[in-house]
Formats: C-alpha cells, sequence, structure tokens
C-alpha cells in the first residue's frame, strides 16, 4: 500500500492514515460502526448524521465517535 498519497487523521484519540477526499461516512463505515448508535464529533464540532456522506476528512482533523450501549 502507498503511504506517501495518504493523510494522517485522528479518530478517538489514535492516528490513522486515510486517502484523501475520504468522506466521513466511508470511515464510519470502515469502522463497522451502526449509524444510528452513535454520536459523531468532527473537529469538536457535532456532525448530523444526515450529512456525513458529504464530508470530507482533511489532513489533522480530530474525529470522536460515541458509541451508545443500552444497559440497565
Amino acid at each position: 500500500m502507498n503511504f506517501k498519497n495518504k493523510i494522517k487523521i485522528t479518530v478517538n484519540g489514535k492516528q490513522m492514515q486515510i486517502f484523501p477526499k475520504y468522506s466521513l461516512k466511508s470511515l464510519i463505515t470502515k469502522l463497522n460502526m451502526p449509524i444510528n448508535k452513535i454520536a459523531i464529533e468532527l473537529n469538536k464540532k457535532i456532525i448530523d448524521k444526515k450529512r456525513i456522506s458529504k464530508i470530507q476528512l482533511k489532513k489533522d482533523d480530530k474525529v470522536e465517535i460515541v458509541h451508545f450501549i443500552g444497559g440497565g
């Protein structure tokens, strides 16, 4: 895999390398997270999940994903 063309982002505190113009939706899919059970923050701003396919990640973006788990 050619790492020269990749950019670095941070996801939940861990660095990750992705290709430029990678969408937020692609990231969520790659991480295998159920979209209806998560909250997403990009660079300290809450993201409306209806827009995730339109948001392209950029170098040094910081993504925080919170996964909701039911219990009692």
